[in-house]
């Protein structure tokens, strides 16, 4: 037993994490090659690694990943110290080679000077597709900082198989990604490029993308459905998330035959975005005038929200909340209860679906089925699980509304 304890002491080192293993760049100069400042590594490696995210067989193990920032060409390197069938030969380690062969599409090199040589191809890289909003972002280190969105589709010309490279990030920052079937013509793809300067020339940088599927509406309208979003790590917390999702609102509202807006299986986090992005957006329509706001939810938010910027239903219902409780004085006791009521009783949905279920339940259950589904409905704890509900909704909101504020 000790010999075996100690044998898995001995493979234990050459276990690596993967999340920190992977090591990726988007170069623009060939000094990035050596600076660790450059480096980002992936959230997630568990669906090329399994649920632990981790590779066995090496010891030092490095997943080079690197591409160039604009036409996103790749060098895929491994790199180890040492590797398990050098100390026991019956054990095999895992085939990283091939498991990141996988994802990554064919093209790539595995040779570094032919890698860096490809940095002086990116003068020579243009964004996709036709240019729909241009922004500009203070950095402190280079300033004003320029960056377009663009829209583009598979036929331009070298667009599918930069995509195939770009969708590669989605397995290591979104936990459930997937690739999608490009060749469907019903996707719209809309990217985000940086503009900068190398040696006077002007170069782009790619900074994140959004994936839209337009689905069929009966009789005649279309629905976009947003599928993929992802901001480069070292691109994200500079607002550009918000800066495409707006852009593809405004794009989509020169479209009469489009319904609304909607998301597929959103994030939270994409939530808070889309609350801030639509309430921006929404703030300055005149069916959402302050002294509208207190006359409650009204048809005019709905019909404007949705013919002038794509908004459906139930998105607006929350942009009014959050604009009506900017709108609230809180410290009054009365307008505060207003409020809270009119947020509750929308909250309350779920638990009148509850009560309703309950009255079914009353005519087919027998007595004791029916007291432990009481118990599950309790008055009481419905009431406090509604009070925690609207507590967090209010303090999201208020986030929302700092968010606002700070880009007045």
């Amino acid at each position: 037993m000790a010999a075996l304890n100690n044998m898995e002491k001995k493979l234990a080192e050459y276990k690596c994490d993967t999340n920190e293993a992977i090591c990726l760049k988007l170069m623009r100069f060939p000094d990035d090659i050596e600076d660790d400042g450059t480096t980002f590594h992936p959230e997630y490696s568990h669906q090329i690694f399994g649920d632990d995210e981790v590779a066995f067989g090496y010891k030092g193990l490095q997943i080079q990943l690197y591409y160039t920032a604009g036409n996103l060409s790749t060098l895929f390197k491994v790199k180890y110290s040492s590797k398990v069938t050098e100390a026991f030969d019956c054990v095999e380690p895992d085939d990283i080679d091939g498991k990141i062969r996988e994802i990554i599409p064919a093209g790539f090199t595995c040779n570094t000077d032919d890698f860096i040589s490809l940095l002086d191809k990116e003068a020579n890289f243009r964004p996709f597709g036709p240019l729909l909003h241009s922004y500009t972002v203070h950095n402190e280190e280079a300033g004003e900082v320029t960056y377009q969105i663009h829209k583009a589709d598979l036929t331009c010309p070298g667009f599918r198989e930069y995509h195939e490279r770009l969708q590669t990030f989605l397995m290591w920052y979104i936990e459930t990604a997937s690739f999608i079937d490009a060749d469907d013509d019903r996707w719209d793809f809309f990217l985000v490029f940086e503009k900068y300067n190398k040696d006077g020339e002007t170069l782009y940088a790619t900074v994140g993308y959004m994936t839209v599927y337009n689905y069929y509406v009966y009789p005649d309208k279309t629905r976009p459905r947003v599928s993929q979003m992802l901001i480069l790590p070292p691109f994200q917390g500079e607002g550009h998330g918000a800066q495409l999702l707006e852009a593809i609102h405004r794009f989509y509202c020169g479209f009469p035959k489009v319904q609304d807006i909607t998301a597929e299986d959103p994030s939270e986090n994409y939530v808070k975005l889309r609350d801030f992005v639509l309430s921006k957006l929404c703030q300055g329509l005149p069916s959402f005038a302050e002294d509208k706001l207190h006359q409650g939810l009204s048809e005019d938010m709905i019909k404007e929200s949705q013919e002038k910027l794509k908004i459906n239903k139930k998105h607006t219902r929350r942009v009014y909340e959050i604009l009506r409780l900017r709108a609230t004085d809180m410290s009054d006791e009365e307008k505060a209860k207003q409020y809270r009521l009119e947020v509750k009783k929308r909250l309350f949905g779920p638990y009148r679906k509850n009560q309703r279920e309950l009255a079914k339940m009353r005519k087919c259950l027998r007595p004791e089925e029916l007291v432990s589904h009481m118990g599950q409905m309790d008055t009481q704890v419905q009431h406090e699980e509604l009070e925690k509900s609207y507590q967090l909704v209010v303090e999201d909101y208020r986030r929302i509304i700092e968010r606002l504020a700070a880009h007045a």
